[in-house]
């Protein structure tokens, strides 16, 4: 299964290692580096690291697309993003090893004009021809109305493409209504969603199941530190990563969303689905950059993963 992704708002990550960060004063780096990044970008390298086939789409500055170009081509990955004219954002992140903490300085990107948008459309409708799954990653490119992942939705399933959604706002509210095939909010953005607070498991599971519907099976809410609560309409239960050094979380979630997207490509369980994208979250913030360890470091993360069923007779509320 070839698989497609869409990052309308990729970015630069120049990120910037510096032990015991502090604001408001001199920090010395240690280190710094540039990666290709955006949601849909790093869900891409992680799924070709694993051995399936990626094209990505969405917009790129032409004056540092070579940034992308490297990557795409090191990592076998078929480019098919629209060029802009401009240069593609460049987003931050202080990487506080010894804190065991990352500082995201996220700018905007650019906006992309009509011709731009058409185009994109016509790459969309070409990579429906060749890819059974589309994963859409990230907010919205600014200028974009805020329906457009909705309208994407419907036109990819208009296509019997399945559909992974991981966005917020009002762009994940709009699309939710669409139907995408799976959702993964993090715990914040299920709460804005559903327009309520998300006191304990309980509420997060309620909110989640009420997604659940005929078009979208799987809802998948990552909880930081509490792990990930996997949703089906029948069943649900929560993940929970052992404790590991933490070098960088940036791409977490995008690690998350490519390891669920590779166990369902290859027709796992939901439940084996969830250890392999807990383990590739784990790999993703126990190293920089956008790469995953060996089979065997994913595999040993695997193991160590602990799933815990929960069981409520009917949602609250």
């Amino acid at each position: 299964m070839k698989i497609a992704t869409i990052t309308l708002n990729p970015a630069i990550d120049q990120t910037v290692s510096v032990d015991n960060f502090e604001v408001g004063t001199v920090n010395r780096s240690r280190a710094m580096r540039f990666d290709a990044g955006g949601k849909g970008v790093n869900v891409a390298s992680f799924l070709s690291d694993y051995g399936l086939g990626v094209m990505v789409t969405g917009f790129l500055g032409e004056e540092n697309a070579d940034v992308f170009e490297r990557h795409f081509q090191r990592k076998g990955i078929e480019d098919r993003f629209i060029r802009v004219p401009g240069e593609t954002r460049i987003n931050i992140k202080i990487m506080d090893e010894a804190g065991q903490t990352t500082t995201d300085l996220n700018t905007p990107g650019q906006i992309p004009g009509e011709y731009a948008v058409s185009r994109f459309y016509e790459q969309v409708e070409a990579m429906a021809e060749a890819c059974e799954c589309f994963v859409l990653s990230g907010n919205l490119q600014a200028g974009l109305p805020s329906n457009f992942y909705a309208e994407l939705i419907k036109f990819l399933k208009s296509k019997k493409r399945m559909v992974f959604l991981d966005t917020s706002g009002e762009a994940l509210t709009e699309a939710v209504k669409a139907g995408p095939n799976i959702i993964k909010p993090n715990i914040h953005e299920l709460s804005a969603l559903v327009n309520k607070p998300l006191a304990d498991i309980a509420d997060v599971y309620a909110s989640a199941v009420s997604l659940i519907n005929e078009e979208t099976t799987i809802v998948v809410v990552s909880m930081g530190s509490d792990g990930a609560l996997f949703v089906e309409k029948d069943r649900a239960f929560v993940v929970r990563p052992p404790a590991v050094t933490v070098k960088s979380t940036v791409g977490a979630g995008d690690a998350m969303v490519a390891g669920l997207v590779a166990g369902l490509s290859k027709k796992m369980p939901l439940k084996d689905c969830a250890r392999l994208a807990t383990a590739f979250s784990l790999s993703a913030i126990t190293r920089l950059g956008r790469d995953l360890p060996k089979p065997a470091v994913i595999d040993d993360f695997q193991k160590q993963v602990e799933i815990t069923p929960l069981v409520f007779d009917q949602p609250k509320g």
